[in-house]
């Protein structure tokens, strides 16, 4: 026997030697102590014999077989085993997944729960579908097609928010220009004018007023001891009347009608003075009041001018601008 022939010969027996430590080390790990499940899926993308099998991302079998479901064409029967002692329950889902992105498809099967019944050897994990990659691309297809049309949407209606700002800020600057400042100014000064020349009249207006209001009350006192001073008068005139003879008897009518229409009349000049002294009475505190408001508007308007000559930029802005920083 040649060289040649002895390291063929090596060579065959190393790999024979390989292959059936393999194929005993496999049925150790899987073959004696696994056990068998099954389950249904939509779509099994790279999924084959030998896949891995993963429960809470940990590796505990491989995958059998994959074929179509000869009950239902629509699904994928996949068969794998698991170690013996694997906890799948009920509560269990077997969905297509992967250790990371570079990894090769697998069966990953979530843990459960711990009360749900434990799944006998052969029975189904329960399953759920995932998304598979051209759906994902569809999805984003249409999404990048929607986003497209949103975007021109959106640019028409930049263009229109822009000429609308543009016009915005043009209009504000003609209010806050130096012509408009100039008459804000002016209108101001000749309130402020108005106010410092009108006072002095509204309150003599008023000290008018307090002063007709106590003169219609000493009025009023006064017609009381009056009208009394008529009734007696009348009451008099009347007994005289009554005493004169028959001759006089003709012209006391009339003097007793007179006699009557004047009380009549002092009365109604009574309750015409009664009536303007409570108008004055209830009048005067809306006249201190009006005062007031003159005054609190007219030192608003004071403030709203320095603020206008301070900072003109109030008009547009809300927020003061922050101070800018004293170069180092």
């Amino acid at each position: 026997m040649n060289t040649e022939t002895k390291v063929g010969a090596f060579v065959l027996g190393c790999m024979a030697l390989l292959v059936v430590t393999v194929y005993y080390a496999s049925h150790e790990q899987w073959g004696s102590h696994a056990v068998s499940y099954k389950t249904y899926l939509r779509y099994a993308g790279g999924v084959g014999p030998g896949s891995d099998v993963l429960f809470g991302g940990i590796t505990v079998g491989r995958v059998n077989s994959v074929k179509a479901w000869n009950r239902d064409a629509t699904r994928i029967e996949i068969s794998f085993e698991v170690k013996d002692g694997t906890p799948l329950n009920e509560k269990s889902v077997a969905k297509l997944g992967s250790v990371s992105l570079m990894s090769s498809p697998a069966i990953s099967i979530t843990t459960g729960a711990e009360d749900a019944p434990r799944l006998k050897p052969g029975q189904a994990v329960p399953s759920q579908e995932t998304v598979s990659l051209d759906d994902m691309t569809r999805k984003l297809s249409g999404i990048a097609d929607g986003a497209e049309d949103l975007i021109t949407q959106i640019q028409a209606e930049l263009k229109g928010i822009s000429g609308q700002t543009q016009t915005l800020l043009a209009n504000l600057n003609d209010v806050t220009g130096t012509t408009n400042r100039r008459q804000i100014a002016e209108i101001l000064g000749q309130v402020n004018t108005l106010l410092a020349s009108q006072s002095p009249k509204i309150d003599r207006i008023t000290s008018q007023m307090e002063l007709v209001s106590r003169d219609a009350d000493s009025l009023v006192n006064r017609m009381g001891p009056l009208v009394d001073h008529a009734d007696a008068t009348i009451a008099s005139v009347n007994g005289t009347v009554a005493g004169i003879s028959r001759t006089v008897e003709e012209t006391r009518d009339p003097i007793k009608q007179d006699l009557a229409q004047l009380q009549s009349t002092m009365e109604q000049a009574k309750a015409v003075m009664a009536g303007i002294q409570t108008l004055v009475q209830s009048n005067q505190e809306n006249v201190r009041q009006t005062m007031e408001n003159i005054r609190v508007a007219s030192e608003n308007l004071d403030q709203l001018t320095d603020q206008v000559k301070q900072r003109p930029w109030s008009l547009v802005r809300i927020r003061q601008p922050k101070d800018r920083k004293v170069p180092q």
